[in-house]
């Protein structure tokens, strides 16, 4: 029996897929998502250091998980908890965040320059000129979000004698590099797969602020992706990426959200590719709930023009920074790695 709700976050099944040699990481059944390793983490690791000291306000910009996730573990370690986020957070993650005893602020437009993500961290720095005594998360750049997921790194070493694929959506960067920096002590020749959305900019992509995603993908470049570390780079777009949770609800009776979808989708077309002999793990980080109004919702999909029957049975190989507009994905080089490791951007707005 765990101690505490904190204690008790963590050892989430692995299941396999129908496609036999590919094995589902359950992230989404942690109590909100995978985002709360992460916040119990970062949290912790800054009580122990000392930059979160007793009666500090926790500040963070989510519009997701990590926002539940921080104020779990920020209210219950007796901290005041404010969350920016912006006007595409769902009904009920915003219930929930309120339920739990968070401020939540949610900023009106976006930054031209760095869409509603950039717009939520400009918020950020005028919040902390009114709450000096402030710790903010930093999920985009804070060291201790990868470091969170070697717990989730030794969970697989433990269940699988052999990983051959990674993976894994791709959204603040810490998740998919934390977990594959781990698993590469003991597995080197481990193949990482990255999964973006259309319209994100993580890796040279044209921005489009108005996608329907959540969850994954970017508006700006966050210092905790690991580029270094990734092999290839897959990309649906919002119709795809709706209808594979869809598909992983009906196929394998996983209700997830589009984060999920996608990993889904993309891991099962690795395993069919791979082998057999070959072992590939998918992560699922996102429950379905959230996407009650959207990804679940026929009306939504009739308001935005979605079409059912849109995945294609084969990714489009792309090559260098051609734009995509469908499910296509492009062999991370060697120098395309290093260029990335040395030219994205950092975020330091305080």
């Amino acid at each position: 029996m765990a101690t505490n709700l904190i204690d008790s976050i963590g050892k989430t099944p692995l299941v396999s897929l129908c496609t036999p040699n590919v094995h589902a990481k359950l992230e989404m059944l942690n109590h909100f998502g995978m985002k709360d390793r992460v916040a119990k983490n970062i949290l912790l690791q800054a009580k122990m250091d000392g930059t979160l000291n007793p009666g500090d306000v926790i500040i963070e910009s989510s519009s997701g998980t990590m926002a539940l996730g921080v104020a779990m573990v920020g209210t219950a370690l007796g901290h005041e908890v404010i969350i920016v986020t912006d006007p595409r957070i769902d009904p009920l993650t915003m219930i929930k965040l309120k339920a739990l005893g968070a401020d939540v602020h949610v900023v009106e437009r976006m930054s031209e320059s760095g869409g509603w993500q950039g717009a939520r961290l400009d918020y950020l720095c005028e919040l902390f000129t009114i709450y000096p005594n402030h710790f903010w998360p930093k999920q985009y750049e804070n060291p201790h979000n990868p470091g969170a997921y070697q717990s989730l790194a030794d969970e697989l070493m433990n269940e699988l004698p052999s990983i051959d694929y990674l993976v894994g959506a791709v959204g603040s960067g810490g998740s998919l590099g934390g977990i594959a920096s781990h698993l590469k002590v003991k597995h080197p020749s481990l193949k990482v797969i990255a999964v973006d959305s259309v319209g994100s900019i993580l890796f040279d992509q044209p921005l489009k602020s108005k996608r329907l995603q959540g969850g994954l993908g970017n508006s700006i470049k966050p210092k905790n992706v690991q580029y270094g570390l990734i092999d290839e780079v897959h990309w649906l777009n919002d119709n795809e990426a709706f209808e594979s949770s869809i598909r992983l609800a009906n196929r394998e009776k996983i209700f997830a959200g589009n984060s999920s979808g996608s990993v889904y989708t993309v891991a099962s077309w690795v395993g069919k590719k791979a082998g057999p002999d070959k072992t590939v793990v998918a992560i699922f980080p996102d429950r379905g709930d959230r996407y009650q109004d959207s990804v679940f919702n026929e009306e939504f999909w009739k308001d935005h023009g979605l079409n059912h029957g849109s995945i294609p049975s084969e990714p489009t190989m792309v090559l260098g920074q051609e734009e995509v507009k469908t499910w296509s994905y492009v062999k991370w080089n060697r120098k395309e790695r290093k260029n990335h490791e040395t030219q994205y951007p950092t975020i330091h707005r305080v």
